[in-house]
């Protein structure tokens, strides 16, 4: 499940071509996560364990499978959010790095527990934000090679530290303002649904963990780890400075000759010759995951599986009334509203009945 699908396709920034593209992009993309989480919930809770006892031994987590099979960190993006995480994702997929995007980190519940009871759980018991130390070679495991987002862009040093060979990827937008207006979209946009998602799915409610843990961290305020939902809005001018006090400590501690300050509208060619390869695609440079997008996708991602609800629900309502009452629910309303109409029409007919007498005693008087 990945915004991929259509990231190839480029419109003129602010053409209604462009708004449907993100609206159809978003609604696909919405309705994917929505059936990813459904389905697995069933092979988890159900699937899964009823196979078990047959002696089957089938896995939770996907590995994926790297062209040289390296288990090794070999490229990390370090941008905060928001800065064309994605798309870069998609395009170092396209070059050959398996890629970890924390958009699809609940693929994968060992490493989202990892974080979960590493760093998150830990800071919002504790009331008060500690960043720690995750397994990094956890995610290697998996047979990543590359990873983008927070909270993996905040642990650079210790990737050096334990990657010594590894690359890093610094993007960036225009100027502050830019990064702050889609951040402060994204997080209005998707705090609420995720935490009502997670009285439903168990990786859900572990990312409301990672939103109150993020939040503390970005805003350097303690208070988003037990300030109940929906959590506060971002404090702008905290959020600035920590985005850019970040990309600084980036720039100070990473060698350059490890380091690429990106745009990932500069397209493929500083990126494959920072990373020297000696082929490059010539096919568009992804494009995904607009702030307009995002809406959608929470939007879509929320309405579908409540569609799903209410038809399973009429379906099972659907056959209790016909075995209660030998009829389809179609049926019924059809013999409901052929009475209707019979009894609409009688009454018709007496109010015409009362109303003839009385013009028939003015036509006589006259």
């Amino acid at each position: 499940m990945s915004m991929a699908v259509g990231s190839k396709l480029h419109f003129q920034p602010g053409s209604w071509l462009e708004v449907m593209y993100d609206v159809i992009v978003g609604t696909i993309t919405g309705v994917a996560h929505s059936v990813y989480l459904v389905s697995k919930w069933w092979y988890v809770n159900l699937i899964r364990p009823t196979l078990n006892l047959c002696g089957f031994r089938l896995q939770i987590d996907k590995v994926v499978k790297s062209r040289d099979g390296e288990k090794t960190l070999k490229v990390v993006a370090v941008g905060y959010g928001r800065t064309g995480t994605y798309s870069l994702t998609l395009a170092l997929e396209e070059l050959g790095f398996p890629t970890l995007h924390t958009q699809h980190m609940y693929e994968h519940e060992s490493i989202l527990g990892m974080w979960v009871n590493t760093i998150f759980l830990p800071s919002i018991q504790a009331k008060k934000r500690s960043m720690g130390r995750p397994d990094l070679q956890l995610i290697t495991s998996y047979g990543y090679q590359a990873t983008a987002d927070l909270p993996m862009a905040l642990y650079f040093e210790q990737v050096m530290e334990e990657f010594p060979d590894c690359k890093f990827i610094l993007t960036t937008r225009e100027n502050s303002e830019v990064w702050f207006k889609s951040w402060d979209t994204l997080t209005k946009t998707i705090t609420q649904p995720t935490h009502i998602g997670g009285f439903a799915f168990d990786s859900v409610r572990q990312y409301s963990h990672y939103l109150r843990w993020l939040y503390s961290v970005v805003n350097k305020d303690d208070s988003y780890l037990t300030e109940p939902f929906p959590l506060p809005d971002q404090n702008k001018e905290a959020a600035i400075q920590s985005y850019e006090e970040h990309n600084r400590r980036v720039r100070e501690v990473v060698p350059q000759d490890k380091l690429l300050e990106y745009n990932v509208k500069q397209g493929w060619e500083p990126l494959c010759n920072f990373l020297e390869l000696a082929e490059c695609p010539s096919t568009p440079f992804p494009k995904t995951n607009s702030a307009r997008s995002v809406q959608v996708q929470v939007i879509s991602g929320q309405i579908f599986p409540i569609m799903g609800a209410l038809i399973v629900l009429f379906y099972c309502f659907s056959l209790v009334f016909k075995y209660m009452t030998g009829m389809t629910v179609a049926e019924w309303s059809n013999w409901k509203s052929k009475e209707l109409m019979l009894y609409l029409r009688r009454v018709m007919l007496i109010s015409d009945s009362h109303h003839q007498p009385c013009a028939h005693k003015v036509r006589k008087e006259t």
